[in-house]
């Protein structure tokens, strides 16, 4: 993935505004931009890398097409906004990881091989300025990616669905477009989640070969080791019918799958068991993006 010739560097170092020109006249000298200001351009030089990289869009492209298509194949479109959330919701659980993977695994690694991370030791930019930068200029170009494709299913549902609409809560079984929009959302966290962990990923490695390996291995476990130890667990007594619903929560994957059931699918029905404790699952996709964030805090600093 290719990255923009603007470095971090020289966007901190900018002064070239008219705002500054003016105070360099009345005062004889340029006031550093505050944090805001130093997080802002970093944003700003992560949108132009994530305009600028095809891979991106094909990416996009690509995740609009496969949507779009399972959700018609599998009857989704022509049944309502539910059935459609349950035909992406396990191909979405294999693909938001793949996505989110790409937009973050060189994210900070590239700035290291540049030696862009070394330049910025000169400069008044904090690490944890960088990353945070870097994690929303990301997480604006992945939101896109995840989300817009995920509109167009909806337009689908829209114009393909058979039967009129029922209003939610106003009988069990309704259809409901919030009901899609709440999965939507939920995406958009999983997602951004998952792209915390790349970035602690790009950060903690030293070049490309070791950032794909540690990604795959990342993936590995997100989305299958931390669901086989839970069923584990499970299986073998360590956790009870009451504390699975809330131990779902230290896999992001599970945590993810069980808030689509609990708020969009058994909701929608009106009966079924308990699939997830919202907060706890809440708290642990935020617990995963905040850790992972502070993790690749720390390694630029090291």
């Amino acid at each position: 993935m290719t990255g923009t010739p603007n470095s971090v560097s020289e966007d901190v170092a900018s002064t070239d505004t008219d705002a500054d020109v003016s105070a360099t006249k009345s005062t004889g000298a340029t006031d550093p931009p505050d944090s805001g200001g130093r997080i802002e351009r970093v944003v700003v030089r992560e949108l132009r890398t994530v305009s600028r990289t095809r891979t991106f869009v094909v990416l996009g492209a690509a995740l609009a097409a496969v949507l779009v298509g399972i959700a018609w194949v599998g009857g989704g479109v022509r049944a309502g906004f539910v059935p459609t959330v349950v035909d992406l919701l396990t191909p979405l659980e294999l693909l938001v990881p793949i996505v989110a993977v790409a937009f973050g695994y060189r994210a900070i690694l590239g700035d290291r091989r540049r030696g862009e991370l070394d330049v910025l030791d000169t400069y008044p930019i904090a690490p944890r300025e960088l990353v945070i930068g870097v994690y929303v200029g990301r997480a604006v170009g992945l939101l896109g990616t995840v989300v817009v494709p995920l509109l167009l299913v909806a337009g689908a549902v829209f114009v393909g669905r058979e039967e009129p609409f029922g209003r939610y809560a106003s009988h069990a079984g309704a259809d409901s477009p919030i009901l899609f929009a709440r999965f939507v959302a939920l995406t958009a966290l999983f997602a951004l989640s998952i792209l915390a962990v790349a970035l602690a990923i790009s950060a903690l490695v030293s070049g490309t070969r070791s950032a794909l390996a540690l990604s795959v291995v990342a993936l590995v476990v997100l989305l299958v080791g931390l669901d086989l130890a839970l069923v584990y667990g499970f299986a073998n007594g360590y956790l009870g019918d009451s504390s699975l619903v809330h131990a779902l929560a230290v896999s992001p994957l599970s945590a993810y799958r069980g808030l689509v059931f609990e708020s969009a699918v058994v909701t929608a029905s009106g009966t079924g068991p308990r699939t997830a404790s919202p907060v706890a699952s809440l708290l642990g996709l935020a617990s995963w993006t905040g850790t992972s964030l502070a993790v690749a805090t720390w390694a630029i600093k090291r």
